[in-house]
């Protein structure tokens, strides 16, 4: 009789739940987070790592802002679980749309910058830069607010007493490892497209005064060549110095 009234207890806990799943992406994106900062050191030399983490740790991003805005709906539709857990503190609540929509800027960017076409390279590399240095400061007190709770939360579905108060710990512990290895095959076939990218954006540093008319860099007078025509304004320049 205790089983079974425990079952319908177990199984009703969707709040606890929801924030079981949040937890362990939590902790899941945090190691990624920490992995993607390291490659920041030396991003060129280390650009294919940098690429296929940040594609990694896509789609557990993505499975993170559903769980936690499936947590708000129910919180603010009234529905009892997500009631009783109460909301976050109100600066975790209010900074919580920021962290999501500067994730996603960070991560977008960073996909048009490698896969885009080069007339956007430049927009895409500031808008990656400033995206990541406000992201960076949401992200801090985002961890900050929520380590505890994370570090409470993150286990629970992978140690074997705690796993069975809840029930639906196995699909969880499958969406979470389901969404690593589709941000790994996103990764892989992104590598591919890290060698252009070196490339492309080292002619463009070669390139001398960029962003000046093609031929202006062609013009013999202008460069110091002999065998094109002499340019007026320049030869009058050399005359009136002597």
């Amino acid at each position: 009789m205790t089983a079974r009234a425990e079952r319908p207890r177990r199984r009703g806990l969707a709040g606890e739940a929801n924030a079981r799943l949040t937890g362990t992406t939590a902790a899941v994106l945090l190691v990624l987070f920490a992995l993607e900062g390291v490659t920041l050191v030396r991003v060129r030399s280390l650009l294919s790592l940098h690429v296929f983490v940040g594609m990694l740790l896509l789609p557990p991003a993505l499975v993170k802002t559903t769980s936690t805005t499936w947590r708000a709906i129910g919180y603010y539709r009234g529905v009892r679980a997500y009631r009783v857990k109460g909301p976050p503190p109100m600066l975790l609540r209010l900074l919580g749309p920021f962290v999501v929509i500067l994730t996603a800027v960070v991560l977008v960017s960073g996909i048009v910058l490698v896969v885009g076409p080069s007339s956007l390279r430049s927009q895409a590399l500031l808008a990656h830069k400033a995206s990541f240095v406000l992201w960076f400061g949401a992200m801090t007190i985002h961890v900050l607010g929520h380590a505890v709770e994370t570090a409470r939360l993150a286990p629970l579905d992978w140690m074997h007493r705690s796993r069975r108060q809840i029930a639906g710990a196995g699909r969880r512990q499958w969406l979470v490892a389901a969404s690593l290895v589709v941000g790994a095959l996103l990764g892989v076939a992104l590598l591919g497209r890290v060698a252009p990218y070196l490339h492309n954006s080292g002619r463009d540093h070669r390139q001398p005064g960029r962003g000046a008319p093609a031929a202006l860099h062609r013009s013999p007078a202008l460069s110091g060549r002999p065998g094109g025509p002499p340019n007026a304004g320049a030869e009058g320049g050399v005359v009136g110095s002597r």
